[in-house]
């Protein structure tokens, strides 16, 4: 679902293409030829629907713009809904300091452990404390020795560092006498190239189907426990959500998440809950075609939105994060994570997003 704009006939885009295209990060290439940094070109953000601002209005004097309501639920502020979108969810804030910083500390280490799957396990196998190597300088390489043990061979193959596939890390200074006959890339990379992991059931995304048979460790008690108290203002009358699987994605400066429908869980009734962590992003809900044209509205981090009913059949994407200092808004993430066994934690999330969906499956 990541990618980028491959240059599209105006004739074929659909509105939401059309949305996703203005919304998009792109660089002036006034100084293409120079050497001064290259500037994101100037976006009209005056239709994006600010719900900061909405609550902010809201809390002073109870005033709301055209088409958005507000319930009340067991939370301490509003939960607000958009008219022509039943089913959508938008709490502003819903997160703590301390917890946005629980959970972004969670997916950087623990979520994209073995065996909960990351994009990165197709090339590599899994990797272990991937956070850690990178924190270390290390490099994954491939071990040839490892590779070579594992061809023809009936047994089980070897473990190193928890990976299975002939990849280990090694430290840094060591790579150099192996060039040119191993291949080699560094945790830092990796870590950056990280794009999505998932917790509990595991979600196959060749097959676009949960596989309840993969080996996957459980979603944590209190991210559950967080949950169910927000998907409480999405759930009918006397039920309890039950969160079996989450998707985590991971959004660097200038990654998209292209328009789509989340619809493989059997019981669309039940609410996705997105919680946002990290750098400001646009959000699109679109409608039930991609023709229908859009919503944009920012999502910040801390942010919780929940798509259940006719929502869940609503195509939406992300075509848009913002990290530069002006825009990204993340100076209290900054404050809470200025210690020093903070610094690495700090410096990935100054330059991206974090996105925690979690789903009822059945």
């Amino acid at each position: 679902m990541y990618g980028s704009d491959k240059g599209t006939d105006d004739s074929e885009r659909t509105a939401f293409r059309r949305a996703e295209k203005k919304y998009k990060l792109y660089y002036d290439d006034t100084y293409k030829s120079s050497k001064k940094k290259k500037l994101p070109k100037q976006v009209d953000l005056s239709e994006v629907i600010d719900f900061k601002r909405i609550f902010e209005c809201y809390n002073q004097d109870g005033a709301l713009p055209l088409g958005v309501n507000a319930t009340k639920c067991d939370l301490d502020g509003p939960v607000f809904c958009l008219e022509n979108r039943p089913g959508f969810y938008f709490i502003p804030g819903a997160l703590s300091l301390e917890e946005q910083c629980q959970w972004i500390r969670k997916s950087l280490k623990d979520f994209p452990q073995p065996p909960n799957r990351t994009n990165h396990n197709a090339i590599y196998g899994p990797i272990q404390d991937l956070f850690i190597a990178a924190k270390e300088k290390r490099v994954l390489v491939e071990d040839n020795e490892i590779s070579a043990s594992n061809v023809d061979s009936d047994t089980e193959p070897s473990v190193i560092n928890g990976n299975s596939n002939g990849w280990k890390f090694v430290e840094e200074n060591t790579v150099s006498s192996r060039r040119g006959t191993c291949k080699s890339v560094p945790a830092s990379a990796l870590l950056r190239k990280l794009r999505w992991s998932t917790l509990g059931l595991q979600f196959d995304w060749s097959k676009r189907s949960y596989d309840i048979s993969l080996p996957h460790n459980e979603i944590p008690s209190a991210l559950c426990q967080l949950t169910k108290r927000m998907a409480a203002a999405a759930m009918p009358t006397g039920e309890e959500f039950k969160p079996e699987a989450a998707i985590v994605n991971y959004f660097a400066s200038g990654d998209t998440l292209g328009g789509h429908l989340d619809d493989m869980e059997a019981d669309w009734s039940k609410p996705i809950v997105s919680m946002s962590l990290g750098c400001k992003a646009i959000f699109l809900l679109g409608g039930k075609s991609r023709q229908d044209p859009p919503v944009a509205m920012f999502l910040r981090s801390g942010d919780v939105v929940l798509m259940a009913g006719e929502a869940r059949e609503c195509f939406h994407g992300v075509p848009r994060i913002f990290t530069d200092e002006e825009s990204e808004e993340i100076s209290l993430l900054e404050k809470w994570f200025s210690s020093r066994d903070d610094l690495h934690f700090l410096e990935y999330i100054r330059t991206s997003r974090i996105n925690i969906n979690i789903r009822q499956v059945f």
